[in-house]
């Protein structure tokens, strides 16, 4: 018999939670953007249920502000997979007057909060099932499996819920839900030596690929209609890859020629600054840190 490996217990994990939130939860949901870890997601939903159909549907808190290759990839991985995918904009919020910017091409990332709450009050969800992992930042390593969230949308680190045994408590009052992590335990390297077992297809920007960027903040900004370039910067055309592929107002690639999962396992394996703190502008201002916004109910 073969031996299995730390891939094959994460998995066996991820999919152990599926089950109990299908199983315990009225109206659980999967959010799906179309970035790796919500793909991961997808496979492990994948292996937990089919030949069935998911019992849940997916949910993309769209902002306005997507990269149009991931857009494309999300709506073509839920045709693929047959689901039910849900779109909730951040615009139709700022058109009922629930989302205020101070500028158009404010960054929309913390505004999805507004948004995911409002959709969750629609449909009434009382799971919501995302791609978090600890590893990715300081906020998230606090959070349980199943993180508990109170009747306004908002989540007290202090007041969560032990999970002595990998037992996951998913009881919830009408109006209050959970957000449930079935990857939390997993790093960034476990996911893409995942991505690279299953064959996962990706959105192109995770991938090596020339782009017109500045340098702003110790960070490589791409230049686009939302983030164009400053008079006093210049513009360069390298080879950069996206970590992570959120609200483009916020989100910036790494130097990096790696085209394939294999390439990006040997760059990730020897990187020692975490996915966000290398591409996100607004997790590097404390005004706008991730714990303030799960707070306010953010994913």
């Amino acid at each position: 018999m073969s031996q299995r490996t730390h891939l094959d217990w994460l998995e066996a994990e991820s999919i152990h939670i599926l089950r109990e939130v299908a199983a315990e939860c009225e109206r659980p949901v999967l959010l799906f953007s179309g970035g790796k870890d919500s793909c991961v997601l997808l496979r492990l939903a994948e292996k937990a249920f089919r030949p069935a159909k998911f019992p849940f549907p997916l949910l993309h808190v769209d902002t306005g502000h997507n990269f149009p290759e991931v857009i494309a990839f999300r709506d073509r991985r839920a045709a693929e997979l047959g689901e039910v995918l849900l779109v909730r904009k951040v615009e139709d919020s700022i058109a009922r007057g629930t989302v205020v910017l101070h500028r158009e091409n404010d960054s929309r990332n913390a505004a999805q909060a507004t948004t995911l709450l409002e959709a969750i009050a629609e449909l009434r969800f009382d799971a919501c099932i995302g791609g978090a992992r600890r590893d990715e930042e300081k906020a998230r390593a606090k959070e349980r499996i199943c993180s508990f969230r109170d009747e306004f949308g908002q989540w007290d680190p202090r007041n969560q819920r032990p999970e002595l045994w990998n037992l996951y408590n998913t009881r919830v009052h009408p109006g209050e839900n959970i957000r449930v992590f079935p990857i939390s335990n997993w790093t960034e390297l476990d996911v893409w030596q995942y991505i690279e077992r299953e064959g996962l297809a990706l959105p192109s920007l995770y991938y090596s690929h020339v782009r017109e960027v500045v340098r702003r903040n110790g960070l490589l900004v791409p230049v686009t209609a939302l983030t164009p370039a400053r008079a006093d910067e210049v513009v360069e055309r390298l080879p950069v890859r996206f970590r992570t592929v959120g609200d483009i107002s916020c989100t910036c690639p790494v130097a990096s020629i790696a085209g394939t999962p294999a390439d990006i396992i040997a760059e990730t394996a020897i990187t020692d600054i975490t996915e966000r703190g290398a591409t996100r502008m607004d997790d590097q201002v404390s005004e706008a840190s991730m714990e303030r916004r799960k707070k306010q109910g953010y994913f």
